[in-house]
């Protein structure tokens, strides 16, 4: 028996989560219907109710599971660097490498945003998606000994919105390194301020 037959099958969550990743994010959060999310993913509908309760939560863990891996990508580029500053920087870099990959479709929270209902699952996870990476760059700003934080956080993510939709309506992983050269500017100018 090879280690493959012998490996453990993905859980109905995994299933439906990974299934949903896929499916939600290329073609959206309302066009998908559940039974196309069950079928992917070779469960019976009761095992989708039973894990999640509802389609909404299903979106609510596949936004998550995006939230984590945006993380995880952006806070790995950081490690490797030594100030704020090029930390800053690093998410620019990072966005290049998701702009650059043939999956790519766009951010996934905007996407679902645009498609959400008030007080629903993927507006409460776009929230607090947003909400994160405004966070984080107000923390990054205020490490660099910025004057206004949240200003620069602020127009840092203008830059970080304004660069993911043009690269996916303009098929242009460029816009990147456009947003990273005007975040390099905008970094030095209010660090010169201080």
């Amino acid at each position: 028996m090879s280690d493959v037959d012998s490996a453990p099958k993905p859980s109905a969550r995994e299933r439906l989560l990974t299934a949903a990743n896929r499916l939600f994010y290329e073609e959206g959060i309302q066009t998908v219907g559940i039974d196309r999310v069950i079928e992917q993913a070779g469960v019976a509908k009761a095992s989708l109710y039973k894990t999640f309760g509802s389609k909404d939560e299903l979106i609510r863990a596949y936004l998550e599971l995006q939230h984590t891996s945006t993380v995880e990508r952006i806070m790995g580029e950081m490690e490797a660097e030594a100030t704020p500053r090029d930390r800053i920087l690093s998410v620019f870099t990072t966005l290049g490498t998701v702009f650059g990959s043939p999956d790519f479709h766009g951010c996934a929270f905007m996407k679902a945003a645009a498609e959400a209902l008030p007080g629903s699952a993927a507006q409460e996870a776009n929230a607090r998606y947003r909400a994160w990476v405004r966070g984080m760059f107000t923390d990054l700003a205020r490490d660099a000994g910025v004057a206004n934080p949240v200003s620069l956080a602020r127009q840092l993510h203008m830059l970080f919105d304004g660069s993911g939709l043009g690269a996916d309506v303009e098929h242009d992983p460029s816009l990147a390194d456009e947003a990273r050269a005007a975040a390099e500017v905008l970094v030095d100018a209010a660090i010169a301020r201080s």
